[in-house]
């Protein structure tokens, strides 16, 4: 498990704040990998490998595990063993249910002693209220990453209706930070939104977001810094598809170090201007 002090020293040491998206499409990676036992975990494990000293955190998105049965519970599986001790990994499983139903898809991601996985961290959507959050937080040590404000266009039909506390993706935050303290709780911002991550600073001063959406989604990472880095950084940025597919072809490793090397470098200048290293 990864705390937060951990989480801070690792992001200093490495220069950067970078997530990389594990969102592997068995229809999008380099035909010849068809030709081993497990052509997503192989593509999954090559990506660690050619981007680990780059970045502080991986991010599996379960459906496209989920998607395949079995076979893609395994390579899942076999990824989270996979991935490096030092660096947070997140499952982006966005569940959003109460109960003995909430309960046991905790077991699914964060029991090691159930199903082969423990991750650090899972995306969690915030709809049914403390009853959705309630089961993540009874694994010790585990982080619950909210959903807040999406890049998606469809977030303009919830997020920003007006409650008594002012938009509801701000009432989202300002009760989840009643659940749990930073060294808990994460939000979900996208990177599309930046302006907005001034605001969200007035209420979340010191939680670690993360952020979609910079890369193939068009986020300005400049500007989500500009608005949104604290003392200690308090941003994890994700980059999937400009990293994970910056090559079709045997190469797709080495070009996705590259992309991630040139990430890497501006989230180290974006930490030099704010005090950070």
């Amino acid at each position: 498990m990864i705390s937060r002090p951990q989480l801070i020293s690792q992001i200093k040491q490495k220069k950067s704040f970078l997530c990389v998206g594990l969102d592997t499409d068995i229809e999008k990676i380099p035909s010849f990998l068809k030709e081993y036992p497990d052509p997503v975990f192989e593509f999954n494990k090559r990506i660690i490998d050619a981007t680990k000293d780059l970045c502080v955190s991986y991010k599996p998105n379960s459906a496209f595990y989920e998607s395949r049965g079995l076979k893609g519970w395994q390579s899942l599986i076999d990824t989270w063993k996979y991935l490096p001790v030092d660096c947070l990994n997140i499952i982006d499983a966005k569940r959003g249910d109460i109960g003995n139903t909430s309960d046991m898809y905790a077991k699914a991601f964060l029991d090691e002693s159930a199903t082969g996985m423990s991750f650090d961290a899972i995306t969690v959507s915030p709809y049914m209220g403390n009853d959705t959050v309630k089961s993540y937080l009874a694994y010790p040590g585990k982080w619950v990453i909210l959903l807040a404000l999406t890049s998606s266009a469809g977030s303009k039909d919830f997020q920003y209706l007006t409650t008594e506390h002012g938009f509801l993706y701000e009432t989202v935050i300002q009760k989840a930070n009643t659940w749990a303290g930073d060294d808990r709780m994460m939000f979900v911002v996208g990177a599309t939104k930046s302006t907005e991550f001034a605001n969200i600073r007035k209420i979340a001063p010191n939680n670690f977001l993360l952020v979609p959406g910079v890369g193939a989604q068009g986020g300005n990472l400049a500007d989500v810094c500009q608005y949104g880095m604290t003392k200690d950084c308090g941003l994890i940025v994700n980059a999937s598809r400009s990293i994970i597919y910056a090559s079709n072809g045997e190469d797709f490793a080495e070009a996705a170090r590259a992309e991630a090397l040139k990430i890497q470098q501006e989230m180290q200048m974006e930490l030099e201007k704010a005090g950070v290293i």
